[in-house]
């Protein structure tokens, strides 16, 4: 099981890569744009194909992919973008062979099929596809998993009860303890509790608010073989976590959870997945995509965080970033059944494997709108700086001005790529070593 389940996210970031190039590929070619090659994966290719004027392959590493346009960096306005070979910056070097590498991709006849010459519209268009195609395949994901399957959540339908008073439900040793209150107060593994001294509740968050704040005693109405029946429990008081009136967790300015005294009765709740409304699909993906964003803007932090937990500085943030290898490894361990009662069928294995897939389409549609070569945000927003000048230009009465040279930009393309190869080596690493587990 461990196995297939790394085999299932293997699939899935591979169907991912795949399916976000051709959000590329589609709007390129529909827009007259000639596509040289569709490769899914880096460095030595283990199988192509070539259709028409379009090479479709697979590569060694699987940790990306690409689609080739010919034209992507415009000619230099003054001479054509050919390369000044007197120049001796390695960074003019650089740009210049790059410009003349893209442009001699260019056949005669072909000018008017070059990426540069596309319409700003366009270009966003084809540009933007990849990470729209990796959000729709989140959403659609996302929805299935919500109307479908369900959201995992703790009913007031009590699943176990303690034996003792001073001790948790999966402790059964009582020599010398009371009773616990709900034991003491008669209620049974399968009852389902309707009422708090009065107050009607239908989740466990409200259940548990109700008895912290019921004082000495509650008085339970509990549905039991099809009847109703009226229960009273002396509690006890045991450090708990704070719920709030709307069922969550109080937490501090640290994000930690708040313990106090309050009353303790001794009953577990009862796991089940719930489906939702249609309606509530538009807040899941706002929440994933703002959870999201937040690991990312904080992604320099959190990478120094995962160097120190390399050098023992401290411990895994379960919450943090991690590799393909750590994701393969997640997967193993969902398959394999480690998440207990959320995952205690091979449906709710694939379910959550599934979501695995849709948060990492996720991530993979934020990260790619970081406005930096080579990711698409790089060129999204050149496209769209060339836009403004066009605009600014036309208000003032200007002629249009030159297309925007991204090629410029190309000595902090290859620092963001080293970065992101060493951070994906960090990561890696780290996985290996220390790796995130969920037991």
């Amino acid at each position: 099981m461990y196995l297939l389940g790394v085999l299932v996210m293997v699939v899935g970031i591979a169907l991912s890569i795949a399916l976000h190039e051709v959000g590329h590929l589609l709007p390129a070619k529909r827009f007259g744009v000639k596509v040289t090659q569709y490769m899914v994966g880096f460095g030595p290719t283990l199988w192509s194909r070539r259709r028409g004027e379009t090479e479709y392959g697979v590569k060694a590493v699987p940790l990306g992919g690409y689609v080739r346009m010919i034209g992507m960096f415009p000619p230099r306005a003054a001479d054509g973008g050919r390369l000044r070979r007197s120049s001796s910056n390695p960074f003019h070097q650089m740009i210049e062979q790059a410009r003349t590498d893209s442009l001699d991709e260019v056949e005669p006849g072909e000018e008017h099929r070059t990426f540069y010459r596309l319409p700003v519209w366009q270009r966003l268009v084809v540009m933007a596809g990849g990470p729209l195609m990796n959000l729709g395949i989140a959403a659609v994901l996302v929805t299935l998993l919500l109307t479908v399957h369900g959201v995992g959540t703790l009913t007031p339908t009590v699943s176990a009860v303690a034996e003792c008073a001073n001790t948790d439900v999966a402790d059964d040793s009582c020599e010398g303890q009371d009773p616990s209150p709900a034991l003491a107060a008669g209620l049974q593994a399968g009852d389902t509790i309707v009422a708090v001294d009065g107050t009607p509740v239908s989740t466990w968050s409200q259940t548990t608010y109700a008895i912290q704040n019921a004082g000495d005693t509650a008085v339970f109405t509990v549905e039991r073989d099809g009847g109703r029946r009226t229960l009273e429990a002396d509690l006890v008081l045991r450090e708990r976590p704070l719920m709030t009136p709307d069922g969550q967790y109080q937490v501090d300015e640290d994000g930690e959870l708040v313990l106090g005294q309050v009353g303790f009765l001794g009953a577990s709740p009862t796991f089940v997945y719930e489906p939702q409304p249609i309606t509530a699909v538009p807040g899941f993906v706002g929440d994933m995509f703002t959870g999201t964003a937040r690991i990312v803007l904080t992604l320099p932090q959190r990478m120094v965080d995962v160097a120190q937990t390399v050098a023992g500085v401290e411990e895994r943030d379960a919450e943090g970033p991690m590799s393909v290898v750590g994701v393969g490894r997640v997967a193993g361990e969902v398959a394999d059944g480690a998440l207990g009662d959320a995952g205690d069928s091979l449906t709710d294995r694939f379910w959550i494997l599934l979501s695995l897939v849709a948060s990492l389409n996720m991530a993979l549609f934020v990260f790619n709108l970081i406005p930096l070569l080579p990711l698409d945000g790089g060129h999204i927003a050149g496209a769209l700086w060339e836009g403004l000048k066009k605009a600014w230009h036309r208000v003032r009465g200007l002629p249009a001005p030159a297309p925007v040279d991204t090629a410029k930009a190309l000595p902090v393309a290859y620092a963001v790529a080293v970065g992101l190869l060493g951070m994906t080596a960090l990561l890696i690493y780290a996985d290996i070593v220390t790796p995130i587990r969920l037991t």
